[in-house]
């Protein structure tokens, strides 16, 4: 019998152990998943179009407005076409834009009257226009009649170096409804397709957007409105791809006093 001291007969233990044991394997690392952050209280606001387009809004509304949008560092205010003078002489000198309407909100005007609506609108230092599309003439099969209705004021704006959303008003569309609208739109230089003017049936959804986004993919921004009063929902709907909110509720969803 071989005598080892203990500190050979330790190494011999190791020695065997080692070659019955297998080594241990090396972490495989875990690929990154890539999480969209939640927006901060900043970059939500740079989303945000803070919007008063009611019968009733006064001149004190609409410059409380500007002065809150300009505050808040927003995105843009979207105002009457009857305030746009007054709100793009408040924020000239800021980076917050001036939206304002075509066509509101039925979308069932004559062209030549949206585009000169359009043309005073750009006149009066508008950056953007929503225009609502002539949901009768989609439904009925007209696309070449809706697709020249854009396309007159897209041109105008374009042409002024300003941008334009299509409102399709989705809750008066199917689905394919919906797909030809986007595709019409798409042909004549829409800069957003805006899903709905708020003053329809239903407002943005988060279902309405993400079909959007499949359709359009990045071929034009997506601007949600309608019914957006809280933090969660403009989340909700950037996340599923909107690009703009559009809202009355500012103050609320920013948590301002």
């Amino acid at each position: 019998m071989i005598e080892l001291a203990p500190n050979e007969y330790a190494a011999l233990v190791d020695s065997i152990l080692n070659s019955i044991t297998p080594p241990k394997a090396e972490a495989v690392p875990v690929a990154a998943v890539e999480i969209a952050p939640s927006p901060t209280a900043s970059n939500l606001a740079a989303t945000l179009e803070s919007t008063l387009l009611t019968a009733d809004a006064t001149r004190e509304q609409i410059t409380r407005l500007c002065d809150d949008a300009e505050n808040w560092r927003l995105a843009a205010v979207c105002v009457n076409p009857c305030w746009v003078a007054l709100a793009a002489s408040r924020l000239r000198s800021t980076n917050v834009q001036v939206v304002t309407v075509v066509g509101f909100p039925l979308g069932a005007s004559l062209s030549v009257s949206k585009r000169h609506e359009a043309a005073e609108c750009l006149k009066l230092g508008a950056d953007e226009l929503d225009m609502v599309i002539n949901v009768g003439a989609l439904k009925s099969g007209a696309d070449d009649q809706v697709g020249a209705d854009i396309r007159g004021v897209v041109e105008l704006a374009h042409e002024a170096g300003a941008r334009v959303k299509v409102i399709l008003e989705m809750a008066y569309l199917t689905r394919d409804e919906q797909q030809r609208a986007c595709g019409i739109a798409l042909a004549a230089g829409a800069d957003y397709i805006k899903t709905s003017t708020g003053f329809g049936a239903s407002g943005a959804t988060v279902e309405d957007v993400a079909f959007l986004r499949s359709v359009i993919a990045a071929k034009a921004r997506i601007k949600a409105a309608g019914g957006i009063r809280t933090r969660a929902q403009a989340e909700a709907l950037l996340a599923a791809g909107a690009d703009r909110i559009g809202t009355s509720s500012a103050r609320t969803i920013l948590d301002r006093p």
